[in-house]
């Protein structure tokens, strides 16, 4: 083969080398640039009962309080796309692979306001009566259990179908025919409240 045309396929190379780094460069800051768009937002209705006894030396028993509240939580989730590196997506032509970050809580709200005493199913004893401290403590515990059971709610796969939809349609508006998305695992949603739990 002649210099010349080693010359050629080197530049041939290069300019494909340099075409592949400006299509991922656009692709990177294309998703970036939609990473609040990414998310879904869940509103859970969340029934409190709470129970509180009291005895003397722990034999003779006094009374028993029984506590119903209604209250509501809303949690949006998503997928944090500005997290997202060159490592984690491949082209080849018109077929890309991208590996998104796991969903993530960016925002949760659990408002007192939406706190709703039932006074017709809540009981006080006569020698036993449920007051702010305990109401304080059975919200903690509802919020608390809340949070614990959110990877059981489908949230996280709901999040991955919502982010699928949306990059797959900025994709194809970008070229691409194939599109495939996976997703790095959601170990943890979201962290629990350490709560008190002390025996009434």
């Amino acid at each position: 083969m002649k210099k010349s045309a080693y010359i050629a396929v080197f530049l041939m190379l290069l300019l494909t080398a340099g075409c592949q780094k400006n299509k991922r460069y656009l692709v990177v800051s294309k998703i970036k640039s939609t990473a609040k768009l990414a998310t879904t937002e869940t509103v859970i209705d969340k029934v409190i009962i709470g129970q509180k006894k009291k005895s003397v030396f722990g034999l003779v028993r006094l009374g028993s309080a029984e506590f119903v509240a209604y209250s509501q939580a809303t949690v949006k989730t998503g997928i944090d796309l500005t997290k997202i590196t060159r490592d984690d997506i491949q082209i080849d032509g018109n077929i890309i692979e991208l590996n998104l970050p796991p969903v993530e809580v960016l925002d949760f709200a659990y408002p007192f306001n939406k706190y709703v005493i039932d006074t017709v199913l809540s009981d006080n004893d006569l020698f036993n009566r449920i007051d702010v401290i305990d109401q304080e403590n059975f919200y903690r515990k509802a919020e608390n259990d809340i949070r614990k059971q959110l990877k059981y709610m489908g949230i996280v796969e709901q999040t991955q179908e919502n982010t699928r939809k949306m990059l797959e349609g900025l994709l194809a508006n970008l070229g691409y025919k194939e599109v495939y998305i996976t997703f790095s695992d959601t170990a943890n949603l979201i962290q629990q409240v350490n709560l008190d739990n002390t025996n009434q």
